[in-house]
């Protein structure tokens, strides 16, 4: 068959898969305005609103093998059915997480969230790399960043606007009425998730069963792809160095991203920007990504082999982490905002770079990749304890509370760096090493 009549009968599943990771995006990144409402809402710490990133991501590790063990019962559709479905169970639990403002509760909801989203990111990615040759494996994720950044940045701004206005005349009420008038002021916030996450259930639900009935084709991993050219046949899924380097690589990566859009709208308060105007942070950040991922469609493979797409993230990466360290105000935070730029073909490239070569371990290779999205889950609350700690810091040593948040917030960023160094070295030699021998 010609690979243009290829493409063509892949142009259903590859837009249903879009449509997947277009859900994805919108539940993921609306964790940008859950945070500063969360920390407002159950008055938490820095660190603490960061475990709403947190119990998101750590589901990752938990249900990622569990997933890949559903799938192998249950087949890929069904289990992107009982995903949604997962998802949608999740979202219900915000409402009487709301009613009672309770924060593990809220937490209880977001992880249970998270484990539908392993179900579906552990079918869904492999899915779309092996649909097509290897070598544009990343041209195919690429597109389904477009379709999850653009889903994040209208679930940013909608949930931003819904949850976010009128936060900052609360806060500045807060510290000036009696215990009662405080509890109220807050319950009145919270309940308002109750509509958006109603919703959001009910579409959840719809679609875990029309999923059903999606014209899914099966697609199964190529089996000589378990044998090198002149290799003896491997037997075990600790004999691809490479993999676990690819998993090391995603993990910080995902926690970088993260880092990156999540923080973003607490950063832009911290430095004394209006909630009204913050709201909007975490989509400059996900424009910046969708823009370089259509940047990828485009080059890759033609002009752009991945791990050269790859090279160049990370050293950007580096770059613009320095520039949010030594500028302030808007300027940093726009610098911030382009770490999308540096984000947007890590994932893409990674996977089938990782995936090369697995053959009847792809399925596993797989659920240890998703797993590796933990890092959401790590980097951001060791972010949110620099903060804490860098403020604690500087207001021992007489620096006024609003100025040691900004500051504490602006330098906590150098975490980024070694993160982006890995990135480096996994695209420059450790995606080559296919033997603890050494040999590539």
């Amino acid at each position: 068959m010609s690979n243009s009549a290829t493409q063509k009968n892949n142009l259903v599943p590859i837009m249903i898969i879009a449509g997947l990771f277009f859900i994805f995006g919108f539940v993921t990144w609306i964790n940008g305005a859950l945070i500063p409402f969360m920390k407002t809402i159950n008055e938490l710490t820095s660190a603490q609103s960061f475990l709403v990133a947190s119990a998101s991501y750590i589901s990752f590790v938990v249900m990622a093998l569990p997933a890949s063990f559903l799938l192998t019962k249950v087949g890929y559709q069904k289990g992107m059915s009982i995903g949604l479905i997962i998802m949608g169970l999740g979202a219900l639990v915000f409402i009487p997480a709301a009613e009672a403002r309770t924060y593990w509760l809220f937490l209880l909801g977001i992880f249970i969230q998270g484990t539908g989203m392993t179900i579906l990111q552990t079918a869904a990615n492999p899915y779309i790399t092996i649909l097509g040759p290897i070598e544009s494996g990343a041209k195919r994720i690429a597109v389904m960043g477009i379709a999850n950044k653009v889903a994040g940045a209208l679930g940013s701004l909608i949930f931003g606007g819904l949850l976010l206005s009128g936060i900052d005349k609360v806060k500045a009420q807060l510290g000036d009425v009696p215990l009662d008038k405080k509890n109220e002021l807050l319950d009145t916030m919270a309940d308002k998730v109750f509509v958006p996450y109603l919703v959001m259930a009910g579409i959840l639900f719809l679609l875990g069963i029309m999923i059903l009935k999606a014209p899914l084709p099966d697609v199964e991993e190529n089996e000589e792809e378990e044998l090198a050219e002149g290799e003896v046949e491997k037997t075990s899924i600790f004999q691809f160095p490479h993999l676990w380097l690819g998993v090391l690589t995603l993990f910080v990566y995902v926690g970088a991203e993260v880092v990156a859009g999540d923080t973003i709208i607490a950063y832009g308060i911290s430095l004394g920007f209006p909630a009204d105007s913050a709201k909007f942070f975490t989509t400059f950040t996900l424009m910046a990504m969708v823009a370089t991922y259509a940047l990828g469609v485009f080059l890759i493979p033609k002009y752009l082999k991945q791990h050269t797409a790859l090279i160049i993230s990370s050293i950007l990466g580096v770059l613009l982490s320095i520039a949010v360290l030594v500028t302030t105000g808007f300027t940093s935070i726009l610098f911030v905002a382009s770490l999308g730029i540096a984000n947007a073909l890590v994932w893409p490239a990674v996977w089938p770079l990782t995936l090369e070569g697995l053959g009847k371990f792809t399925k596993t290779a797989s659920a240890l990749l998703i797993m590796a999205i933990a890092g959401g889950a790590i980097i951001p609350p060791l972010y949110g304890h620099l903060v804490d700690g860098t403020k604690q810091d500087l207001m021992a040593q007489g620096v006024a509370e609003a100025e040691a948040m900004a500051t504490a917030s602006t330098h906590s960023y150098w975490i980024l760096i070694p993160c982006y160094l890995i990135i480096l070295f996994f695209a420059v030699w450790g995606h080559k090493l296919k033997s603890w021998g050494g040999r590539r």
